[in-house]
């Protein structure tokens, strides 16, 4: 789940494209935009396979249209660089079909990751987003957070080298989580908020609600918290209800707020 997540004057109209409708939780028309190229070009069918495994992550939906993008893009690809790229993508999508309960790939994901890590070379530039995917496997279905924090440090390090906002916003966001868990609050608030501006500066719009719910949950001021919660509805709302699993943390919107929008 990362890419530049800019919109500069200098990135190809279809990149900027892209980004837009990606950002805006439109994967399955910023898919439909890279599909031309997707069938003959590895950088293209990767990309397109992360567009429709995010997808999946966001709306726990769709896994069939992204195993077959998946298996395009590891049919195309021709250099370790590129299976290393399919297999981390291949973990990935494992990842989220395992913690959204569509089904336990969980082994899966994790070979999967691991040859990954065999493929792509210390100073690979997909190197920081599988440290990143590996803290998640870490954290989330191993459940143990030190091997997580060292995962994602070396992400957030890897992440900053290359100048990857949009990863730096997903290292932020679960290093903070790590120490909210072990009760360091104030740690824990510059890391969500860092995640949250990031989000902001790049226009990530479908990234910013659950950006927004997890610096409330730092939040020592049940106001703010409470300010920040609200924020979160709303952006929700807006997308239609994306991402679904942030639904339950979100409160329904007062009847005022309901007649005055």
């Amino acid at each position: 789940m990362s890419g530049s997540g800019t919109t500069a004057d200098d990135d190809p109209p279809l990149q900027t494209a892209v980004w837009r409708l990606r950002s805006r939780a439109c994967w399955t028309d910023a898919a439909a935009l890279l599909e031309p190229h997707a069938a003959t070009d590895p950088a293209a069918a990767l990309q397109r396979t992360s567009l429709l495994t995010e997808r999946c992550l966001y709306t726990g939906t769709g896994w069939t249209d992204a195993e077959d993008a998946l298996r395009t893009a590891e049919a195309l690809a021709h250099d370790d660089s590129e299976r290393g790229a399919a297999a981390c993508e291949r973990g990935y999508l494992a990842y989220a079909s395992t913690l959204l309960g569509a089904r336990d790939r969980a082994d899966e994901a994790s070979v999967a990751l691991s040859r990954a890590a065999a493929l792509l070379s210390p100073s690979s530039p997909g190197r920081p987003l599988l440290d990143f995917r590996r803290g998640l496997i870490a954290q989330n279905i191993a459940d143990s957070p030190q091997s997580a924090r060292a995962a994602y440090r070396r992400a957030h390090a890897g992440a900053t080298a290359r100048g990857d906002a949009l990863l730096l916003s997903f290292t932020w966001r679960h290093l903070a989580s790590l120490s909210l868990r072990e009760g360091e609050l104030a740690e824990a608030r510059h890391g969500f908020a860092e995640s949250l501006r990031i989000r902001e500066e790049l226009g990530y719009l479908v990234g910013t609600a659950p950006a927004l719910i997890s610096l409330a949950d730092a939040e020592a001021e049940p106001e703010a918290a409470a300010r920040l919660r609200a924020e979160a509805g709303r952006l929700f709302r807006l997308l239609g209800g994306v991402p679904t699993w942030l639904a339950p943390r979100l409160e329904p919107p007062a009847p005022e707020t309901v007649e005055a929008n």
